[in-house]
C-alpha cells in the first residue's frame, strides 16, 4: 500500500512540473492575471469628457457666412455629360454644406462654352430645394471655352444689386468658384484683375488638361488657397470639404462672449443686445429695466387755474355788460376772453 502510495504521488509530481514548465514555456504567468487593486481620480465636476475627434465637425464653431457666390462651369464639348453631371452633383454638394437664403447665402450660375449663359441669378432662389433643382435643369452648351467672356459677364451681369447682390454697405462677401477643363480661348488675365478689383474674390478649379498657368492669371491671391487641381470629374466631389473649410465663417459669440442678455455676431466680432423692456447700459455689456417717465401734473396747480378763469370769465362779463372794456375788445386781435386765458395760462405755467 505504502508503495503505491509513493508511486502515485511521485507520478503527480512529475505531471505537475511538466505543466509549470509549458506555460513558463509560453510565457504564462498567472500572478500577471490576478485582480489587482485600481487606483482612481476622485471625482471632479468641472471635467468635461473630450469630444470625438473623429468626427470632421466636432468642437469646432465653424459657421457658414453669408456670401453672394457664383459658379462659372464650363460645359464646353470637352466635358462629356457623364462628367458634367460630376460638375453639377458638386455644385449641388455645395449648396448642402451653407446656408442659403435672401438674408444668408445667394447663388447663381454662369454656365458658359463658346457663348455665356446666365442660368439663374443671385434673386432667383432663397431655399436649397429650389436651388437644387435648378441645378439639376441646367444642360451644356457647345464647343469652345471663352473663360474670359464667362468672367466679364459675371462681374457685370451676375454681381450686380439688380440681379441681388448686396450692396457693399452691407459689407457681403463676393465669390466667384471657375471649373474648367481647358485652356481659355479669350483673354483672362485683365478681367479677372478687373473682377479682383470689384473686390469678388476668384478660385480656380482645373480639371484633368486644364491650364495650370490660366488658373493662377485668374485667382485671387494666395494662389495656394485659390487654385486647385483634380484629375478627373469623377473626384471632383472632393473638393466640396476643403470648400466647406474655406468658405467657412467663425462664430465670436460661441466662442465666448460677456454679454448680459444677447450676443450678435458682426463679421469677426460681436456686439451685444438687450431682451425687450431693457436698455443697454454705457459698458455695452450689461443691460437694465427700461424706465420710461411719465408727466403727471399737479392736480392742485390745475384746479386753482380753472378757479382762476372762471372768476376771471366772471369779472369780463361783468365789466363788458358796463362797456368799460368795450375799447379793448375792439383794439385786441384776439376775442378778451381767450386773451384773458392766455394770460391766466402764462401765470400758471
Amino acid at each position: 500500500m505504502n508503495s503505491l502510495f509513493g508511486g502515485l504521488l511521485y507520478l503527480f509530481s512529475i505531471l505537475v512540473l511538466e505543466v509549470h514548465g509549458t506555460y513558463n514555456l509560453y510565457g504564462y504567468q498567472p500572478q500577471r492575471y490576478m485582480q489587482r487593486p485600481v487606483a482612481r481620480p476622485p471625482y471632479n465636476q468641472r471635467l468635461q469628457p473630450i469630444q470625438n475627434t473623429l468626427n470632421p465637425g466636432a468642437g469646432t464653431h465653424c459657421k457658414s457666412r453669408p456670401l453672394d457666390l457664383v459658379f462659372i462651369i464650363d460645359s464646353s464639348r470637352s466635358v462629356r455629360p457623364g462628367e458634367f453631371e460630376k460638375v453639377k452633383t458638386f455644385l449641388s454638394d455645395m449648396v448642402d454644406t451653407l446656408e442659403i437664403g435672401q438674408d444668408a447665402t445667394r447663388v447663381a450660375v454662369v454656365n458658359y462654352a463658346s457663348t455665356v449663359k446666365i442660368e439663374f441669378l443671385l434673386k432667383t432662389y432663397f431655399s436649397k430645394v429650389d436651388l437644387k433643382q435648378a441645378l439639376s435643369r441646367i444642360e451644356p452648351l457647345s464647343s469652345g471655352t471663352m473663360t474670359g467672356l464667362a468672367i466679364k459677364t459675371a462681374m457685370e451681369e451676375a454681381f450686380t444689386e439688380e440681379s441681388g447682390a448686396r450692396p457693399r454697405s452691407k459689407n457681403i462677401s463676393k465669390v466667384a468658384i471657375i471649373v474648367t477643363d481647358g485652356r481659355p480661348q479669350d483673354k483672362v488675365e485683365e478681367v479677372s484683375a478687373a473682377a479682383r478689383a470689384e473686390e469678388i474674390e476668384i478660385y480656380a478649379i482645373g480639371v484633368d488638361r486644364a491650364d495650370m498657368q490660366s488658373l493662377r492669371l485668374m485667382a485671387s491671391l494666395p494662389l495656394d488657397e485659390h487654385v486647385f487641381y483634380v484629375e478627373t470629374y469623377g473626384v471632383i466631389e472632393k473638393l466640396t470639404s476643403k470648400f466647406r473649410e474655406t468658405l467657412c465663417g467663425l462664430d465670436p459669440c460661441s466662442l465666448g462672449h460677456d454679454c448680459d442678455h444677447i450676443c450678435v455676431n458682426s463679421n469677426a466680432s460681436y456686439y451685444c443686445k438687450c431682451r425687450e423692456g431693457y436698455v443697454l447700459n454705457e459698458d455695452k455689456k450689461t443691460c437694465s429695466l427700461e424706465v420710461k417717465a411719465e408727466v403727471v401734473e399737479d392736480p392742485c396747480k390745475c384746479e386753482a387755474q380753472v378757479a382762476f378763469q372762471k372768476k376771471m370769465q366772471s369779472t369780463v362779463e361783468d365789466l363788458t355788460k358796463k362797456n368799460i372794456l368795450s375799447f379793448l375788445s375792439e383794439s385786441s386781435p384776439l376775442p378778451l376772453v381767450s386773451l384773458l386765458d392766455h394770460c391766466s395760462r402764462a401765470i400758471f405755467d
